[in-house]
């Protein structure tokens, strides 16, 4: 028997709209557009059947604190102390995106076109006691998602921060991102070896959603990235700040959807950065620190920006 779905809250700016759903990891249920007699979906919406089952990999954009993606069999060490986590929602044998997808928020301010959620992690398995919050500020024809951690423990945390959304697939959906490095991967799906993108993997050739097969992290992301979709005649821009310098791109075979997701740390980065790599994005917060980023997706219909080159809102 399915449970009650959680409540969703809306603002709206001119014709955008965006859902969110604080109780359910604080995760962005809908973000479209009401073009006349259209409903343009920037973001793949979120099923009733997710909503329902609160299940968060049914969202349309999820955020990842205090780290992104997974960690290698829930451990790691930090500091001398050995950290085990209990395995991911999704029942994989590696801890996965933190805390902050799969607990619920609170609103702590609320307007027309703007939501300001928090989240506060007291510690347990994770042995940092931290905060969380997310703003969503909407614009006639652009979403800004602030993400902000702060350390409220009494010591030095490891952390990393970033966002998942899901954009909807089309059979001729493309992506742009300009990037230098890829972490290839074991079959877990963790980083063994840091490459030269390969020609055909490499999105600042541009990627043919549907003819590749990636989940990997790639690194010293220009902070741009530009979703196509040309028989839509629709673009999107997704434009990043510092920290959020890795770019994870997954687009799994089959399914109605790919993800670009913008994070600050690559793949297993706190047991990486144990074992002597450097540039893993790790962050170490010293007690009462704070780090932000934003992530701004700028829609376009029809008429479409030269490629590359990021616009101003309107």
């Amino acid at each position: 028997m399915s449970r009650k779905p959680p409540e969703r809250i809306t603002i709206a700016n001119g014709t955008a709209r965006l859902a969110v759903v604080p109780t359910s990891g604080s995760g962005i249920a809908r973000y479209w557009t009401e073009a006349g007699a259209r409903q343009i979906d920037w973001l793949r919406p979120t099923t009733p059947e997710a909503l329902a089952e609160r299940d968060p990999t049914g969202l349309a954009c999820f955020p990842l604190v205090p780290y992104s993606n997974r960690i290698r069999n829930g451990c790691f060490r930090f500091a001398g102390e050995l950290i085990a986590m209990p395995r991911s929602e999704t029942r994989e044998a590696h801890a996965e995106h933190g805390h902050g997808w799969v607990s619920p928020w609170t609103v702590v301010a609320r307007s027309a076109d703007r939501l300001t959620t928090e989240y506060r992690h007291a510690a347990d398995s994770w042995p940092f006691t931290y905060s969380a919050r997310q703003i969503f500020q909407l614009a006639e024809t652009a979403l800004h998602v602030r993400i902000e951690l702060r350390n409220d423990d009494r010591r030095p945390m490891p952390c990393g921060i970033g966002l998942h959304p899901y954009f909807p697939r089309d059979p001729d959906s493309r992506l742009f991102a300009e990037v230098e490095g890829m972490w290839r991967n074991d079959p877990d799906t963790l980083p063994v070896e840091h490459i030269s993108p390969p020609a055909p993997q490499n999105p600042a050739r541009g990627l043919a959603i549907d003819r590749v097969e990636l989940d990997n992290v790639f690194t010293e992301w220009s902070r741009l990235a530009m979703m196509e979709w040309p028989s839509r005649n629709q673009r999107l821009e997704m434009v990043a700040t510092p920290p959020l310098t890795f770019l994870v791109i997954y687009t799994p075979a089959g399914e109605p959807y790919f993800c670009a997701e913008p994070v600050s740390n690559c793949t297993d980065a706190f047991n990486l950065a144990a074992a002597g790599i450097t540039d893993t994005g790790m962050i170490v917060l010293a007690p009462g620190q704070t780090i932000s980023g934003e992530v701004t997706f700028r829609t376009h219909i029809d008429g479409v920006p030269q490629l590359g080159k990021p616009t101003e809102d309107r």
